[in-house]
């Protein structure tokens, strides 16, 4: 039976494997698969092996015939590299059977060894032949009829893929090197010829026992995230729990690409939950104490996304987030990392008071108020402050004024938004009223009622409504004519304008000076007060009725 062996490699002469026809190699497999079973159910040792060998054995020629059957069997090199395999598998499976038989093994455990990784081989050709028909995997790697630039470069980036999900690990690391080299160069041809089963592959090789593996799919990973089209996919794989494992125990570039891909996917409410059910906060806190600039910015950035979810909000206070963020604010290497950082406080201390007792005695205050007095202050470390004012004295807000002031001067449009909404939430008494007035507030937020965003126009009206309580600052706001005639054309009563009930709280303040009852009167509020009226707009009635008077008193005196 041995001389049959020598036969069949013969027939090629000094052929190699590799010269051959797909045709020849198959016709070879066909011709030692029974003898190689023949030779394996002579062995009489390791019996418990041989019969799992045996049994795996047996499937060869159905999965040939399967494999031989596909109309693009001869057209590509899978399906030869696939019969290359098998048939070194066949002559392994002899050679063994022969030391078994001829009892010249070099020990009992290392022939145990040797039969459980032929074993293992003779399995993954079973699936990988499988694999190579169920998937369309064949199909997809068929050279294109067409012979353009495009075309041949999707058909690589298809075999490429394809290799992802057969063979031995080395070769599969082979395949993903190529792949990162050609997402170097045109990162959408990937991501277009990506399936599902590609992800799938991907997402299975997170877990590789080659580090450089790991790192390369997770690189490849990150791109998809990124793109934003198949996030959906690595979520249904399971990438998450992978994903999370790097941040642990993955290289510094792993580690990187991994949160990165966290940082995208964490948009969703949805996939934010699961981070934390697998136990990705602790990971993610860790880097933005320790990583790199990068590498912190995203963790921050997921961290944020993730506060976004009220429920798990204590979750992540458990695990010391609050420090975290705060240290970031205050020594954090980008400034979209502190940005990240005090949106993350934001979303804490929005609904909880705990929470805003925590950040408030890990001096959670002075440090956004360090950070609001940069050039150009952002909407999230204001709005962190104005969740906080309700829970600090009002010898703080001597400390948070000023600061409000600067972000009204400098800041986006967005937070001096939310500075305003922050003054109507100080300006509870008279005293924090006057407090205010004296830090040279109004003004600023005359200006802002000319502000091209409604929602700015509306809270700067309330604010002033609010200050001009009390005669010191009503005085200041009639000294400056702007505020009569901005007051006046947010009148307007159209349904979009939310803020006209702060002006006719204003303007009623500001109704018991001549001149500034003759600006309405110039700039058409009676108009607008006569439909407010009509719509029932609160103090919009006596409002008018007092102008009217003067105008009243007015004619009388002419005359």
């Amino acid at each position: 039976m041995y001389l049959c062996v020598i036969m069949v490699e013969e027939k090629t002469g000094n052929v190699t494997l590799l010269d051959q026809t797909v045709e020849d190699l198959l016709l070879q497999a066909q011709e030692l698969v029974p003898i190689a079973l023949s030779k394996a159910r002579t062995v009489k040792g390791f019996s418990s092996r041989w019969r799992v060998i045996i049994s795996r054995l047996e499937k060869i020629p159905t999965c040939l015939s399967d494999l031989s059957s596909h109309p693009c069997f001869s057209k590509h090199t899978l399906c030869k590299e696939q019969l290359q395999a098998v048939l070194e598998t066949l002559k392994e499976t002899i050679e063994l059977a022969n030391v078994c038989v001829s009892e010249k093994q070099e020990g009992k455990l290392k022939m145990q060894s040797d039969l459980d990784s032929l074993s293992a081989k003779i399995d993954l050709s079973l699936k990988d032949c499988g694999l190579l028909m169920k998937t369309g995997v064949l199909g997809e790697v068929t050279k294109p009829l067409s012979s353009s630039t495009q075309d041949l470069e999707t058909f690589s980036v298809r075999e490429l893929l394809a290799r992802l999900q057969i063979g031995h690990l080395e070769s599969k690391r082979k395949a993903l090197e190529q792949l990162v080299e050609v997402m170097k160069e045109d990162e959408k041809a990937v991501i277009t010829a990506l399936g599902r089963t590609n992800v799938a592959s991907l997402v299975q090789l997170l877990t590789a026992t080659s580090p450089s593996v790991r790192e390369n799919a997770v690189t490849v990973i990150c791109s998809l995230a990124e793109s934003g089209g198949c996030e959906n996919w690595l979520i249904s794989e399971n990438a998450l729990p992978s994903l999370i494992r790097l941040l642990e125990s993955g290289s510094i570039v792993a580690k990187e690409k991994a949160v990165i891909s966290l940082q995208r996917m964490s948009i969703s409410s949805e996939t934010s939950r699961s981070i934390v059910g697998h136990g990705g906060v602790g990971p993610l806190i860790e880097i933005c104490k320790t990583g790199d600039s990068v590498s912190q910015s995203a963790s921050a950035c997921t961290l944020k996304n993730i506060s976004a979810v009220p429920e798990v909000r204590q979750n992540l206070a458990e695990e010391g987030i609050v420090k975290v963020m705060i240290n970031i604010l205050n020594c954090g290497i980008l400034l979209g990392s502190k940005e990240y950082a005090a949106e993350c406080l934001q979303n804490l201390t929005s609904s909880n008071e705990t929470l805003r007792r925590s950040v408030i005695s890990e001096n959670g205050i002075q440090t956004l108020l360090a950070y609001l007095d940069g050039p150009l202050p952002q909407e999230s470390g204001v709005a962190a402050i104005r969740n906080l004012v309700g829970s600090v004295s009002v010898e703080t807000y001597f400390k948070i004024i000023p600061s409000l002031v600067h972000v009204l001067k400098s800041g986006s449009i967005g937070a001096q938004q939310a500075a305003a909404s922050t003054i109507c939430r100080i300006a509870t008494s008279n005293e924090t009223k006057r407090m205010i007035g004296e830090s040279g507030c109004i003004p600023l937020l005359i200006r802002m009622l000319e502000a091209k965003a409604s929602g700015a126009r509306e809270v700067a009206a309330q604010a002033i409504a609010s200050l001009v309580t009390v005669p010191r600052n009503c005085r200041e706001v009639k000294r400056d004519e702007k505020s009569v005639t901005s007051l006046v054309m947010l009148l307007e009563p159209s349904p979009g304008n939310s803020a006209k009930k702060y002006a006719v709280s204003g303007l009623a303040a500001l109704c018991s000076s001549r001149k500034c009852k003759k600006l309405m009167v110039s700039h058409g509020a009676v108009g607008y007060l006569k439909k407010l009226s009509e719509l029932e707009v609160p103090g919009s009635k006596k409002l008018l009725e007092r102008i009217e008077k003067g105008k009243l008193k007015s004619f009388f005196s002419r005359k």
